[in-house]
């Protein structure tokens, strides 16, 4: 039922920009993880609500998401990206100048917690999608960095169902440490959506 609810609402979301339909095909050719449409209207849809303008990815691939949060903030926004292949960052870049975006973009090649770690908040969105086994190193992180109000905002928090397994390996070990962590965590107002493989929403207290 999941996978028929899935492929109606692929089929039902509008058109969206020719570079990103580009984006979205090199994913599927080369196997690489990117959030995909639907979870991309709900990033574009978060700027709006909460008129974020500094903006914070741990995880960028080629700037798939990234894409979608610029195309909300225009102008207006500066958005950090972080990624361990400089080959993505360069990548990134011929993307975004065809698509004639005029966010500014400061992408940071390295390990996105150890970069994270360096900067000073305080930013409006925090978008993690790193490695699923260093999920719960984020939350202080995300903690300090984001304002009031803010959004902490997590990809895959389902796995494909691998966090129900009876079994589960580290990864998903990691995952279901991360969301018990992040419901139970002061700091943040917590809701897990089941769109695409999973997404936390947490709101900054």
């Amino acid at each position: 039922m999941f996978d028929r609810i899935h492929a109606y609402l692929s089929e039902i979301t509008p058109e969206r920009p020719p570079v990103l339909r580009e984006m979205e095909q090199r994913a599927a050719e080369d196997g690489f993880p990117i959030v995909g449409p639907l979870v991309g209207r709900f990033l574009y849809q978060m700027v709006l609500v909460i008129k974020a303008r500094r903006i914070l990815e741990l995880g960028s691939g080629f700037g798939y998401s990234a894409c979608w949060f610029s195309l909300a903030a225009r102008s207006k926004g500066e958005i950090t990206l972080t990624d361990l292949d400089a080959a993505n960052k360069r990548l990134a870049f011929s993307y975004f100048k065809q698509a004639g975006l005029q966010s500014h973009f400061d992408f940071r090649v390295g390990n996105a917690l150890n970069i994270a770690r360096r900067l000073s908040g305080q930013y409006d969105i925090l978008l993690n999608d790193i490695n699923k086994e260093d999920y719960p190193k984020t939350l202080d992180l995300a903690a300090r960095l984001l304002r009031r109000g803010g959004l902490f905002i997590t990809d895959n928090m389902i796995w494909s169902g691998r966090v129900l397994a009876a079994n589960p390996d580290k990864a998903s070990r990691a995952i279901v440490e991360f969301t018990r962590s992040l419901y139970q965590d002061g700091r943040f107002f917590t809701t897990v959506l089941p769109i695409r493989d999973g997404l936390g929403v947490a709101v900054r207290l």
